[in-house]
């Protein structure tokens, strides 16, 4: 049976979409996000408090949530693609307004019973836009450096702001995940070779222009004794952590360097090095192999998709995923700087788990409606 045959040719019912939903990546979020609960519990001592309960509710809304994104209508999200993206960018300036302060940056926006980060939104809007954009366009037109130039206006403006806040992690991501998708939508090798020759060239101006604490995370990086103390301190303990772990772990509320509270942040940033130091390998080795199973079927949902649009979305979500999973573990095990970049599903952080399982909405609309077209030059938007 031909695509063309199989397109439903009227809206879907609410029993069609739930048949249709990809419930094998449904389970596999929810057991991320039920390990992240365990972790969590023990990084609390042994307590739900104060940190696993939350992010257990935080989960089961968010798992609500990205249900009820996977029933929205695609055509619906590719018409609204850049409001949504308007919205975003209307929040990332507000935080210049009236963001609240913590810990030297400024990234939030407090809502009262909520904290909410307007970057970790705008990952899923520039996801969105881009995919909107690049939808209708040909490869003789992805070609063209003027047809390229509203698509890295669109990723550059969202990250000059984060990286303002200052949160160079996620400005990183925001800009890797826009090249990742100006590769998939059909720009040459070569271009990127360019830019990177550039971005080269400007190493010591971006240098200069680092605040004083990123320059001493870089250095601390290439020599962590340098500052044991103070700035090395957190790799340090990390890598004891994990090398104490060994291969099966000290079990679970046993890790010495979490438990005794020489691991730093570990209910955040460094979520992935307490969970290795009390299960080990082999426990830090399933979590990974879970990830990559969510990220390998997300990909399979990308190229099941009839459309461009859905087509590039998944693919985004699909790299956003490995690039948090990536840069996070990475960062533990000393292999680049620290830049707070959370575990998601895993570490504790409102907006960073809603953000994810919003994604993965997304990911599940494109698949539930997998059969339906949007035309190149949609008429209205």
């Amino acid at each position: 049976m031909s695509i063309a045959t199989r397109i439903k040719p009227m809206e879907l019912r609410l029993s069609e979409k739930l048949l249709g939903m990809h419930w094998p990546l449904v389970a596999l979020i929810v057991v991320i996000g039920l390990v992240g609960y365990i972790v969590l519990y023990s990084a609390g001592g042994g307590s739900h408090e104060p940190w696993a309960a939350r992010h257990g509710l935080r989960l089961a809304f968010g798992t609500l949530l990205m249900l009820g994104i996977a029933l929205i209508d695609v055509r619906l999200l590719f018409r609204h693609a850049y409001t949504i993206y308007g919205i975003c960018l209307s929040l990332l300036i507000a935080v210049e307004i009236m963001g609240s302060l913590s810990k030297g940056a400024q990234r939030w926006i407090d809502l009262g019973f909520f904290q909410l980060q307007p970057s970790e939104l705008m990952k899923i809007a520039l996801a969105l836009a881009l995919a909107r954009y690049f939808h209708p366009s040909y490869l003789d037109e992805v070609k063209s450096p003027s047809h390229l130039l509203p698509a890295i206006l669109l990723a550059a403006v969202p990250a000059a702001l984060v990286l303002k806040q200052p949160d160079l992690g996620t400005a990183v991501m925001l800009l890797a995940v826009a090249v990742a998708m100006l590769f998939l939508a059909g720009v040459r090798l070569w271009k990127f070779a360019l830019a990177i020759a550039a971005v080269g060239g400007a190493l010591p101006i971006i240098w200069s222009q680092l605040h004083d604490y990123q320059r001493e995370r870089v250095l601390t990086f290439m020599e962590p004794e340098r500052d044991p103390l103070g700035a090395g301190y957190h790799i340090i303990q990390s890598k004891i952590a994990l090398g104490s772990g060994g291969l099966w772990g000290k079990g679970l509320l046993n890790g010495t360097q979490a438990q005794l509270s020489f691991l730093p942040e570990k209910q955040t940033d460094f979520a992935f090095t307490m969970l290795a130091e009390e299960t080990g390998l082999v426990g830090a080795l399933v979590v990974l192999g879970l990830c990559l199973s969510v990220i390998l079927l997300v990909i399979s949902v990308a190229l099941r998709s009839v459309h461009q649009f859905g087509r590039l979305l998944a693919m985004a979500i699909a790299i956003n995923f490995f690039l948090y999973v990536i840069i996070n573990v990475a960062m533990v095990t000393g292999l680049i700087p620290v830049v707070g970049v959370p575990l998601p599903l895993i570490s504790y952080g409102g907006t960073a788990m809603l953000t994810t399982l919003m994604g993965f909405g997304l990911v599940l609309c494109i698949d539930v409606h997998r059969y339906t077209q949007i035309p190149r030059f949609p008429t209205g938007g």
